[in-house]
């Protein structure tokens, strides 16, 4: 079943045996999305929602400090630019405070969503956003850059040859927001093929500008996530698989995902001559909730490692970073970090298994 998901990223990156070790073919990434990939914009832009990510615990495993990452370390995108020995990704709102950006760009910004504000707030969904800054606005940001970092239309095909565009993960707040409000899997899923649409316009947009080799998450397994499970838990136990997980929101991150592969499909048809890599997150994380123990995650894949109480270790009024809360000992043996987000090491795993055991495809 792996191999089903030819072409590889493996082969159409690079070929190399760990996270840390390709060769120079890419020089530079343009990032985009939410709180996976956000390395610094939520907190840049004074958004308040959650002003925790900016104080320890968060950053607290590789950096020692926090820097806007939703996680203890390192995110999916820091192992992939590790793998092209490309520096972190500088956030698009430290500009002009001493940032290369010849190397690349975070425009991604947590809680922000594919679809534009707007239509939050005709669902009456707008008070509860934690950014107006989504993948729209994210897009506007990039337009309005490309001109300082190559100023010919030569200059940005040279630059973008040698670059990943990543686009997302993107899309999984356009369905929190309405589900930790009630929301039915049925009303929110309607919704789908909206966000897919946003998504593949961008991505369009992005070929339009120059792009050449474009990244394109999936969502994860969002009925494995300490939040879902939370607030959604159940006295059924038909409601949950066999790793604990809730099968009702699987299959709705699976009908997401179905929805962008079918979609990026004709874009493939429209742009031939591009890359572009449909990044199956879901596969890629899965492994880690059915034997987190084989990974080396002791304390399992379920509960988090910071939080204030419960059966996950999430609690709303108590949540990492806050007042009732507290962060484990050791984050490298948990999968789920704060109740929403990863750790570094399940980030990391994930990232490995993305690039070397071919689970992105541009079928």
């Amino acid at each position: 079943m792996r191999f089903s998901f030819f072409i590889p990223f493996l082969l159409i990156l690079c070929r190399f045996s760990t996270v840390s070790s390709c060769d120079k073919r890419y020089e530079s990434i343009f990032s985009f999305g939410d709180s996976l990939a956000d390395t610094g914009n939520f907190l840049l832009s004074g958004a308040l929602a959650f002003p925790v990510i900016r104080e320890l615990p968060y950053g607290e495993t590789f950096f020692s400090h926090a820097t806007g990452r939703c996680s203890d370390g390192r995110l999916i995108v820091d192992f992939i630019a590790e793998a092209f020995r490309i520096p972190y990704l500088p956030p698009y709102l430290s500009l002009g405070k001493g940032k290369s950006f010849r190397h690349g760009v975070n425009f991604a910004v947590a809680g922000a969503t594919a679809l534009d504000p707007e239509f939050f707030f005709d669902q009456k969904l707008g008070r509860i956003l934690w950014t107006n800054n989504s993948l729209s606005v994210q897009l506007r940001w990039f337009k309005k850059l490309k001109p300082s970092i190559c100023s010919t239309k030569k200059d940005c095909d040279v630059l973008f040859r040698k670059s990943i565009f990543l686009v997302g993960e993107i899309g999984g707040n356009d369905y929190n927001y309405p589900f930790f409000v009630g929301g039915s899997i049925k009303q929110v899923q309607a919704s789908v093929p909206l966000v897919v649409e946003a998504i593949t316009k961008a991505a369009s947009m992005l070929v339009e500008e120059g792009a050449v080799t474009l990244m394109v998450p999936g969502n994860f397994p969002i009925g494995c996530s300490a939040v879902y499970l939370t607030i959604f838990r159940s006295p059924n136990k038909a409601d949950y698989d066999d790793n604990g997980c809730l099968k009702a929101f699987n299959a709705f991150a699976k009908y997401h995902n179905t929805h962008l592969k079918l979609a990026l499909e004709k874009l493939r048809l429209k742009y031939p001559h591009a890359k572009i890599i449909y990044a199956d997150y879901y596969s890629a994380a899965m492994p880690l909730f059915r034997a987190p123990r084989s990974f080396g995650f002791y304390n399992g894949a379920l509960r988090a490692c910071c939080g204030g109480g419960g059966p996950y270790n999430f609690n709303n009024s108590a949540r990492c970073g806050h007042i009732g809360s507290k962060a484990c000992t050791d984050p490298s043996s948990y999968v789920n970090w704060d109740g929403i987000h990863l750790t570094e090491g399940a980030y990391k795993l994930v990232a490995a298994r993305l690039i070397n055991d071919s689970f992105s495809s541009s079928l």
